[in-house]
């Protein structure tokens, strides 16, 4: 099966641009942001250093390919995907700016990212390139799904604005998980391409986590405790994100035929719609 039949029309989804700040006031944030946890703090530093350029290279890619769509409902879909990616940045920018002050190299991880991504768009074929945005959806979607499944990734967040901007991230990240897979289907992209474009960027991707965090650890005088450092490296083994459910729903993109709406979240979403942004919501005080 190389080039899959378009689903037609595009399910009606809401993609909704919030306008919405977090704020992070000086103190407000230990060191070891994550449950005090050393290794999980730097991952998650590292993971939000990428976001602003992969942003940016996501609102590229499905831009570059925005002509090739005639589905009325995904071409609503693409615009308010391109205004949450943007803004998304936008937010990112901000954390890893205090991030950065706290000791955390996010604007060199960000650098890095920036150029890498800037070389794959001059090199690669520009369908590839909206392929690996397609693929990275998907891990970005997978992970805020185990976010806002599981109590106890959100415990590791305790409930600081890293909490608050993740979950909206999240949340936003699970709303729009289909538009760049459809997109890249509009465009005629082939299976064989969309799979490729998983492994390279998984082994990009989770490469890229592994050095960075390590070098960004070195930078940390706690890396240097040897009982901290063992046991933040054995409680990954219970990390809700590496769960065995989690590797299979990522794997699960290599499947022929997949589709993002194969994994129904609906319901999640309809939950925490309400539970950030309805009346009362955690978040409904930092929308404007």
């Amino acid at each position: 099966m190389s080039t899959p039949a378009a689903r037609n029309p595009v399910p009606s989804r809401d993609v909704n641009v919030r306008r919405i700040r977090f704020d992070y006031p000086q103190g407000s944030l230990r060191h070891h942001f994550v449950d005090g946890d050393l290794v999980m703090s730097h991952v998650v530093a590292v993971l939000s250093a990428t976001f602003p350029p992969g942003e940016d290279f996501f609102v590229q890619s499905v831009r570059h390919f925005s002509d090739q769509v005639t589905d009325p409902e995904l071409q609503r879909q693409v615009k308010g995907f391109i205004g949450q990616e943007v803004t998304h940045g936008r937010e990112h920018r901000e954390l890893n700016d205090r991030l950065q002050a706290m000791g955390y190299p996010t604007h060199r991880v960000s650098a890095f990212v920036r150029w890498s991504l800037a070389d794959a768009w001059k090199r690669a074929p520009k369908k590839l390139c909206l392929a690996y945005t397609a693929a990275l959806e998907h891990y970005t979607a997978t992970i805020a799904e185990c976010l806002l499944t599981k109590p106890a990734a959100q415990r590791l967040l305790g409930e600081t604005e890293v909490r608050n901007v993740l979950l909206w991230h999240a949340l936003e990240e699970t709303e729009h998980k289909a538009v760049a897979f459809d997109v890249y289907r509009a465009s005629g992209g082939t299976e064989r391409m969309r799979r490729w474009g998983f492994r390279i960027q998984s082994v990009g991707l989770i490469g890229l986590v592994v050095i960075a965090t390590v070098l960004s650890m070195l930078g940390d005088r706690a890396t240097y405790n040897p009982v901290r450092l063992v046991r933040s490296i054995a409680a990954l083994r219970r990390s809700p994100f590496l769960e065995r459910d989690v590797v299979r729903q990522l794997r699960d993109y290599t499947r022929d035929g997949f589709h993002p709406d194969d994994h129904d979240n609906s319901q999640l979403l309809d939950r925490w719609t309400a539970e950030l942004f309805g009346p009362g919501g955690r978040l409904a005080d930092h929308l404007h």
